[in-house]
């Protein structure tokens, strides 16, 4: 017989709270609290006797909504900014947890001053900031949060920043000019020739970032890794893309002839290799002739952009080293920001740039002294 409530007893009150369920997500046993884990942290099995097991599939969900709440790079990069951390503490022969500002201090300083790595170069102002988010947000998923404003911490990275940092260094911008020489060294009798062609057009037209090239489909919602997706219209193309603010569209004019015209190079591309759904652009392989299921890699547009650019000879008097330094996938978004002579508030809205000032940032040929504040007070 079951017993009666009492009458002021709410049903299932002897559920968990939820804080404590996502609390719960991000820890681990300690015993796995060691310095090559991963920031992707498992939740726990049935670790709270009072979770229902029908409440197992939402555990499994949440865990999904964590791993997308950050892209994939940004989790490889928080993880082996972890490890580098784990194994700094290690040699030093201090404890990874709890976290303690003054060792986190101490370890900013060893990264400024080329003493953290066995190399012994310092890391850039850059580099060091995203260590010190890498460890906040791992910190936060072991439930334990980082006082990033705590002195030890806030103090040193003034001191940091004040001495060793240094202007930005920008990749070079593809030009028109440039971008034609580039698609000259692609054989357009090849497949692989066809998807280098529509990457670097439509990477161009599109001001788009390298991670937005490879992450679109042919359509909406036909895979689960897709960022966006295209529509062709009779004028163009229209590309939506989600990104770190969320969605934004995107519109891709046609070219003024096909040679270098964004939709006609993705038509060919997609009629050739006979793509109707799914991820856009993939790899090649068999000697050119069979186009694989999976999407590339953002890294294959940083490749692309520097090879074609070599074989081009854009800035051919610079060395080799340069060119490969100064040219990358973000030399494409650079390239239209730099030549597009538009309204810059067209500019920005292509980039998706939420200030005018982010999309100066991208004009490396802009006419600098339009405003001549000089002339204009009577000098």
């Amino acid at each position: 017989m079951v017993s009666q409530r009492n009458a002021d007893e709410v049903p299932g009150d002897d559920l968990p709270d939820i804080v404590d369920v996502v609390r719960e997500m991000g820890r681990v046993p300690e015993q796995q609290a060691n310095a090559a884990q991963a920031p992707s942290l498992p939740l726990p099995a049935a670790q709270n006797p009072r979770l229902p097991a029908h409440l197992d599939a939402l555990a499994g969900r949440a865990r999904d909504y964590v791993e997308a709440a950050s892209s994939a790079n940004t989790r490889r990069a928080y993880a082996a900014d972890w490890r580098h951390f784990a194994s700094w503490c290690r040699r030093q022969g201090i404890e990874l947890l709890p976290p303690d500002p003054q060792v986190v201090g101490l370890y900013i300083t060893a990264c400024a001053s080329g003493k953290a790595t066995g190399d012994r170069k310092p890391n850039s102002v850059s580099t060091i900031e995203r260590r010190l988010s890498s460890l906040t947000w791992n910190y936060a998923q072991r439930g334990q949060p980082l006082d990033r404003k705590d002195r030890h911490i806030a103090t040193v990275m003034a001191g940091i920043r004040n001495k060793h940092a240094a202007p930005p260094r920008q990749k070079e911008a593809v030009l028109p000019e440039d971008l034609i020489a580039m698609l000259e060294t692609l054989d357009r009798g090849t497949l692989r020739g066809l998807r280098d062609r529509a990457m670097l057009l439509l990477g161009f037209a599109g001001g788009l970032r390298r991670s937005e090239v490879v992450g679109l489909d042919c359509g909406r919602d036909q895979t689960e890794d897709g960022r966006g997706w295209v529509e062709i219209l009779d004028k163009g193309m229209l590309v939506t893309l989600r990104g770190k603010t969320g969605w934004r569209e995107v519109e891709v004019g046609r070219g003024s002839s096909d040679a270098t015209c964004p939709v006609v190079a993705l038509e060919t591309w997609l009629k050739f290799a006979r793509i109707a759904h799914g991820p856009l652009f993939r790899r090649v392989t068999g000697h050119g002739k069979t186009v694989g299921a999976e999407r590339l890699n953002d890294q294959e547009v940083a490749r692309l952009v520097k090879r074609t650019a070599l074989a081009a000879g854009v800035r051919g008097y610079l060395s080799e080293g340069d060119r490969k330094r100064l040219f990358a996938g973000h030399s494409l978004r650079a390239g239209l920001a730099s030549s597009a002579e538009v309204d810059e508030r067209y500019v920005q809205k292509q980039l998706g740039h939420s200030s005018a000032e982010m999309t100066r940032k991208y004009q490396r040929r802009r006419d600098r002294f339009r405003i001549n504040l000089t002339k204009a007070s009577g000098l």
